[in-house]
């Protein structure tokens, strides 16, 4: 097949970062970003200059009850043509929005495909949205169109806007049945002439600390982006690899689509209804999962089991994503499977920036190095100025460099330029993670600039005490916050979910503050405790920022509930 300058370009970088996927040094040095033109697009210009006609496999989705299917790269090329005339043949044109809420099933990833293909914007959306978080999505995202399982079709009841409505799985009033898509027999669909910069992705954040932003990136800051990623990841041609994350968030594009596409690598999705680590390790191994991502709490689960078996004959890189990893889950892993687990960093707002990458030494607690291509610096929140050498600072993005703004970076907050106007300020994207760098260029993160705080004048990094706490057996998940004190302005409180099988009482409290108090120096001891269903965005991370209003709505307060170490003869120390 003849292949584009664009497919060319694309194919030469890549094929540069596999190369040298364990010499990090050279990468840094001899990979640059390819200049795809100014007409890129992902679907035509990448995925079928090699997908069509190939039998390989592309994606293969099993079930929680063993069943399975596959489906080869040529199979998703032509399925993906046919919902593509679909949309297209009922009137969803280039540049219009469309929603896409499905499941892990493989209906998403003709949709993407598809959607890519005339030029039209993906919203991706999680099942988990209710019909008012619906509407307002629809409506910030000026979306025309939707596509869902026909069980979320009563969502849209009284959502206004949405033109074009595509049901898979069933019959819904209104709303065109999917699967006539593949009644199309000759589905062509031309090159939609879109620009590289046209936006392509309108993606959520998970809202952690405010209402969700809606991040837009275009047809090359994720689909060519995602080079970073697939370096951090280690994927190579034929890979099959397997990442446990949900669709509607970011980490599903990333490792689920343009990751392994641009690698050429099979994605392999396990749809489990209760998570099982032994089933989980027989699907690692019967499916000859090479490349294997998941986030902090699945790693948990996995060391809580028995690894002892050692590790699955094809299973060549682990990788941690999501939250920072606890240094103990990488020690266990490490142990029993002789894998180091590479975690590392990166946002909606852009593709993996900072990691881990394959074959290069990994120190306890750190994130690893900028990724090849990515110009991460650290930047003194005070003054403004970068922070060269050793030192510690916000984790911002350079956009003055040698290349201008970061390829991997979103075009912006859609109708936020207040919003943006900070993010952007200075000459720098500021991701509002704060981060330490040694004298090795290795990052360690410490948490965000809104949850880091000061006790009895020492800095507490939140991340730091819940990786000690989450390490008691009765510690399911932690969120540190200060609580206001009389003599130290502030102190290290824990909000405690519990892990099953422990109570919330005053003994339980006690062991926890106790081991606290055992690992942790005395400037940075738990003080508080209290067990507590922690608040959560609709992706699953907690709000701190909740916890935090509470304490200072309720700052002459005791809650009934929590417990001192006071109450324990514990107070000594800093």
């Amino acid at each position: 097949m003849t292949t584009s300058p664009a497919t060319d370009s694309l194919r030469a970088a890549r094929d540069t970062l596999l190369r040298l996927r364990s010499d990090y040094d050279d990468a840094l040095a001899e990979f640059s970003w390819p200049d795809v033109g100014d007409t890129f697009n992902f679907g035509h210009d990448w995925f079928d200059a090699y997908a069509r006609g190939n039998d390989s496999p592309g994606l293969v989705i099993v079930e929680d009850d063993g069943s399975r299917a596959s489906y080869s790269f040529g199979q998703l090329s032509r399925r993906s043509d046919q919902v593509a005339a679909m949309l297209r043949d009922s009137g969803v044109q280039r540049g219009q929005s469309v929603i896409v809420m499905l499941n892990n099933q493989v209906e998403l990833w003709e949709s993407m495909l598809a959607i890519i293909k005339i030029g039209a914007v993906i919203m991706p959306t999680t099942t988990a949205v209710g019909p008012a978080d619906l509407a307002d999505r629809v409506a910030r995202g000026d979306a025309v169109a939707a596509i869902c399982n026909v069980a979320d079709a009563p969502k849209f009841a009284d959502v206004a806007g949405v033109g074009h409505r595509f049901v898979v799985g069933g019959d819904a009033e209104g709303w065109r049945d999917y699967a006539t898509a593949s009644d199309i027999e000759d589905p062509a669909v031309e090159h939609p002439g879109n620009s590289s910069t046209d936006r392509l992705l309108l993606y959520f954040t998970s809202g952690t600390t405010s209402k969700p932003k809606l991040v837009e990136h275009t047809h090359v800051s994720y689909p060519v982006g995602h080079l970073s990623t697939m370096y951090w990841l280690g994927l190579r041609p034929g890979d099959v690899h397997l990442n446990i994350s949900s669709p509607g968030w970011a980490k599903h594009a990333w490792s689920n689509f343009f990751a392994p596409f641009l690698a050429e690598a099979a994605v392999l999705v396990y749809n489990y209804a209760r998570f099982d680590a032994v089933a989980l390790l027989g699907r690692i191994t019967d499916e000859h999962v090479s490349t294997f991502c998941a986030p902090p709490t699945v790693w948990r689960m996995l060391i809580n089991a028995d690894l002892s078996g050692g590790r699955p004959d094809s299973l060549r890189e682990a990788i941690g994503a999501g939250e920072p990893l606890n240094p103990e889950v990488i020690s266990q892993v490490e142990k029993h499977w002789g894998l180091t687990i590479r975690d590392g960093f990166g946002q909606t707002e852009c593709t993996a920036s900072i990691a881990n990458s394959p074959g290069q030494p990994v120190k306890s607690g750190s994130m690893g190095r900028p990724l090849p291509g990515v110009p991460v610096v650290l930047v003194d929140p005070e003054t403004g100025e970068r922070v060269d050498g050793p030192g510690e600072g916000e984790l911002c993005l350079d956009l003055s460099g040698a290349q201008g703004r970061p390829l991997t970076l979103m075009t912006g907050y859609q109708g936020d330029e207040e919003r943006n106007a900070l993010a952007m300020s200075g000459g720098f994207y500021h991701t509002g993670d704060v981060a330490e760098r040694d004298d090795d260029g290795y990052i360690t993160y410490i948490g965000r600039t809104d949850d880091v705080f000061k006790a009895s004048d020492y800095k507490v990094s939140p991340f730091e005490l819940e990786s000690v706490l989450i390490e008691h057996a009765a510690v399911a998940e932690a969120a540190i916050v200060p609580a206001p004190d009389a003599v130290r302005l502030a102190v290290p409180k824990a909000y405690i979910a519990l892990a099953p099988g422990y109570d919330p009482t005053a003994d339980t409290a006690r062991e926890i503050l106790a081991y606290a108090r055992e690992h942790l120096p005395p400037y940075l001891r738990v003080r508080r405790v209290e067990f507590f269903e922690l608040p959560k965005t609709i992706s699953g991370k907690i709000r701190r920022v909740e916890l935090r209003r509470r304490e200072d709505d309720h700052a002459d307060e005791r809650f009934g509930g929590e417990f001192r170490d006071e109450d324990f003869g514990m107070r000594g120390g800093s």
